[in-house]
């Protein structure tokens, strides 16, 4: 093997071994990253029947009842008080007090037979849920 074909072979080697570097750290970032995702529902939980289209509850009532019921379910939640509004069939405006319950670190299962109890409860014909990907992280502070 002649001086130049050694230096190149090195060069080769070198430059191998610096994309396995590369790729090693990629694959480690990503699987650090991976680690942290999760799922996040988010249901949107109206409180007016949808037989009578008045109010199953008071604000407060929906509010303790809802909580009942997440806690059967789930060890944690987020509760939000939204109001909704919506052209109805006839084509006038609706609107009623929603509650919009945020969940994470649970299965989809879980959240179906939570809403399947809160849509008998609140009488309703629908629960709005959105499922999303995000990554969820506990910050206990600087250390």
């Amino acid at each position: 093997m002649t001086k130049r074909q050694a230096m190149t072979l090195a060069l080769i080697s070198i430059v191998s071994m610096c994309l396995s570097a590369v790729a090693l750290m990629t694959v480690v970032s990503l699987n650090e990253q991976q680690k942290n995702h999760d799922v996040q529902y988010v249901m949107f939980l109206g409180t007016n029947s949808s037989k009578t289209y008045e109010p199953v509850f008071s604000h407060d009532e929906a509010k303790a009842k809802a909580d009942e019921i997440l806690f059967k379910h789930f060890t944690g939640f987020t509760i939000q008080e939204a109001n909704g509004g919506w052209i109805n069939d006839g084509g006038s405006q609706s609107h009623e007090y929603t509650l919009v319950i945020l969940l994470s670190d649970t299965e989809k299962a879980k959240v179906i037979r939570a809403m399947d109890e809160l849509l008998e409860v609140f009488e309703q014909s629908s629960i709005l849920l959105q499922t999303n990907q995000t990554v969820t992280e506990f910050y206990s502070g600087g250390k």
